[in-house]
């Protein structure tokens, strides 16, 4: 019987273990923290053996697999003693890529992976049966277990890449490429583009790879690393032959001799930026044969997701927007780029090696005040000190929320896009996203 050890006992560690088991596995889960009560009651239910807040190595290194989570640095020194065994280590996606045939449509890119990923598997699921996972809800691993979906559309970190073997989506999408996460690259951005196209390492000429053409380093890349799969790239300022481009505020989509028009206007989401992650996922649609009525219902009805510019509520005429999905820089100038009054902007959090300079068009023309919410301020202090009348600090949400409310005037808009990580203050983005919305919701 293979051995299989789970670094992790959280959402995907817990998925794979599950599935290990289930395809016969004898299966360890180690967490070096404690394991959540929830993880913890599967794992006893499903009798796995587990171990947390700690790494017992004889436990470990016995193993003819290893499966780590995407939180779990490559320079952690248990990862170095299993690389040195020659244990192969894989992602929780490259194990349960193999245990389905379902055609898997994969996304990933700096910003707008979410959006997309949601976007174009609320295009599919009215005409296909559709899972969602990846780093969003249940782990793929756990759908794989629970359903037999025939498409998964499945949202990829560069983490989650970095652990790949044979993993192959029928079709790859690459929103963009902004520097973000280089503290897991050494610092170097080549590192981190080319742990990105390794979502397309495996394709072949049947396969397709979707990205943005606007997108410099995506272009350079392609320019220099020859890519198997068919291209179908999208672009608001080019026109293209095969892919998708904005012309008369109109979508247009062309594959082979198939061409379909989409109209913008009454697109549910707005900005330049979801106009791309629009392209995206409707040339998916358009290529999985999906009807062009349906493409354009859905794209009038889609929602959005939780904590990316979401409209909280409105209070004596000052608008509050959660876009505490915004971890790196490129996140908050779209956030920026989109607001259309001015902006009590509260930012801050784990700073991964943030250059802010590109947002300072946007200072000046439309942020009123900064509220800077961190354990370690001085970044941003001495980025916009000088650029806004009001620039304060705080280490609580429920404070932010009450000066903002102080300095906004009616017609403004309080804007929550950190820029940055969370760990410093919050569990995850979703944390602060929550703790933002209560507060606002006391005010």
């Amino acid at each position: 019987m293979k051995r299989l050890v789970v670094l992790g006992g959280g959402e995907s560690g817990v998925g794979a273990a599950r599935l290990g088991k289930e395809k016969g596995f004898q299966v360890f889960v180690s967490d070096k923290n404690t394991i959540a009560k929830a993880y913890k009651d599967v794992l006893l239910n499903y009798e796995i053996e587990f171990e947390e807040e700690k790494h017992t190595a004889s436990k470990i290194l016995n193993a003819d697999v290893v499966m780590k989570s995407p939180g779990i640095p490559e320079t952690v020194p248990l990862v170095k003693q299993i690389r040195a065994a020659g244990i192969s280590i894989i992602s929780e996606i490259e194990l349960a890529s193999r245990y389905t045939d379902a055609m898997l449509i994969a996304i990933t890119g700096s910003n707008g992976k979410t959006t997309t990923a949601s976007l174009t598997h609320h295009l599919l699921k009215t005409e296909l049966s559709a899972g969602l996972a990846g780093n969003i809800g249940d782990s793929f691993a756990k759908q794989v277990l629970n359903f037999s979906h025939t498409h998964y559309v499945l949202e990829v970190s560069s983490f989650q890449l970095d652990d790949i073997e044979r993993f192959k989506p029928h079709i790859a999408i690459l929103t963009n490429i902004t520097p973000d996460h280089l503290d897991r690259y050494n610092y170097q951005f080549e590192n981190y583009i080319a742990s990105k196209f390794r979502i397309v390492e495996n394709q072949t000429s049947d396969d397709v790879f979707i990205y943005d053409a606007d997108d410099e380093v995506i272009s350079d890349w392609i320019k220099n690393n020859p890519i198997q799969s068919r291209l179908l790239p999208f672009s608001l300022t080019k026109t293209i032959e095969q892919g998708a481009y904005f012309k008369n505020k109109n979508i247009v989509i062309t594959i082979d001799n198939s061409q379909i028009i989409m109209p913008t206007e009454n697109l549910a989401l707005e900005g330049k930026h979801n106009i791309k992650n629009a392209m995206a996922a409707s040339t998916v649609a358009h290529l999985l044969k999906i009807r062009k009525q349906t493409i354009r219902e859905s794209l009038e009805n889609f929602q959005g997701v939780e904590h990316r510019l979401e409209y909280v509520l409105k209070i004596n005429k000052v608008q509050y927007i959660n876009d505490s999905k915004a971890t790196n820089v490129n996140a908050t100038y779209f956030a920026l780029e989109s607001m259309d009054a001015p902006t009590v902007w509260i930012v801050g959090g784990v700073d991964k090696g943030n250059d802010y300079k590109e947002l300072f068009p946007f200072i000046n023309e439309k942020v009123k005040a900064i509220i800077c919410l961190g354990t370690d301020n001085s970044k941003l202090f001495e980025a916009f000190g000088n650029m806004v009348d009001i620039i304060v600090e705080t280490q609580y949400m429920s404070e932010a929320v009450k000066i903002a409310y102080k300095v906004a005037d009616a017609g403004d808009n309080v804007l929550l896009s950190p820029a940055c990580a969370s760990f410093d203050l919050f569990e995850n983005y979703e944390d602060r996203g929550r703790q933002f919305k209560n507060a606002v919701r006391n005010l």
